[in-house]
């Protein structure tokens, strides 16, 4: 059976993405799944990170990434409901939102780095830490949940605010048994891509969270993420490929676990909201 042209480029495109990500997840996987073990997970780097591990610095991003996420969430949804419920596409408030939303997606990493730096940093006295790390990448991780959940909002039938009126149901009992529920493939999806993108991020951390490789006592302590160490140890320190490339196995496992764990825990609240 002879495929058409424009079938047979799309086939061509997926294979040469993958083979593309499978070369690199292979080259760090043969490079980098020998460093790992226990006590890389445990222990503190050494040495400028040549000797020792990374527990202060896995802490540290699980921390910057936990205060991204509670911060987002709730302005994320929030917004996105505000937007898709109770602001028409016709109004100037909603298209004003929408534009600024839409640029700031697009705005460089490093510029919210510097913003971070002078608002969160500097303006509020939090300083180089973990806060301010976070606080700077809910920024980032906003314009694409919030768009992303808006778009699953809009994207729900019109019949079921009809049919719920119509039960007399409240607009609150309707957002949260029937509309949220309904939009939770676009909430997973802005909230997966707000994640891949703040786990990874390097620049806006550097002028926030610090690069303190120590074990951290507060969220107002100073934080060295992964990203930031696999940066130094593969650019600024001499012998520490073999450790970068274990970070970096590390770094990818942590995405998966936490983007994972997040669609797990949307189809589940899913699952029980339209059983309950």
């Amino acid at each position: 059976m002879k495929l058409p042209l424009p079938t047979l480029i799309l086939w061509a495109i997926a294979l040469f993405v993958t083979a593309f990500f499978c070369w690199i997840l292979g080259d760090i996987l043969w490079h980098g799944v020998g460093q790992l073990d226990w006590e890389f997970l445990t222990t503190a780097p050494r040495n400028a990170g040549r000797e020792g591990r990374i527990a202060p610095i896995l802490i540290s991003t699980c921390l910057i990434l936990g205060v991204c996420i509670a911060v987002s969430l709730p302005l994320g949804v929030g917004t996105a409901v505000l937007l898709a419920e109770f602001t028409t596409t016709e109004s100037l408030f909603g298209r004003l939102v929408r534009r600024s939303l839409d640029v700031l997606a697009g705005v460089p990493s490093i510029v919210f780095g510097l913003f971070g730096n002078a608002f969160f940093s500097i303006k509020l006295g939090l300083g180089f830490s973990i806060l301010s790390g976070g606080l700077t990448l809910a920024c980032m991780v906003l314009p694409i949940l919030i768009r992303s959940t808006e778009a699953g909002l809009r994207a729900v039938p019109a019949d079921y605010r009809l049919g719920a009126a119509a039960l007399g149901l409240s607009r609150t009992t309707t957002l949260g048994k029937l509309l949220l529920p309904a939009a939770t493939p676009g909430f997973v999806v802005g909230l997966v891509l707000g994640i891949g993108r703040a786990i990874a991020e390097t620049a806006a951390l550097i002028f926030t969270s610090g690069y303190v490789d120590r074990m951290p006592e507060s969220l107002l302590d100073s934080g060295r993420s992964l990203s930031i160490h696999i940066f130094d140890l593969s650019m600024n320190v001499a012998g520490g490929d073999g450790n970068a490339y274990a970070s970096a196995l590390v770094l990818l496992t942590l995405l998966l676990l936490v983007n994972g764990m997040a669609t797990w825990t949307a189809q589940f609240w899913l699952a029980r909201r339209i059983t309950s």
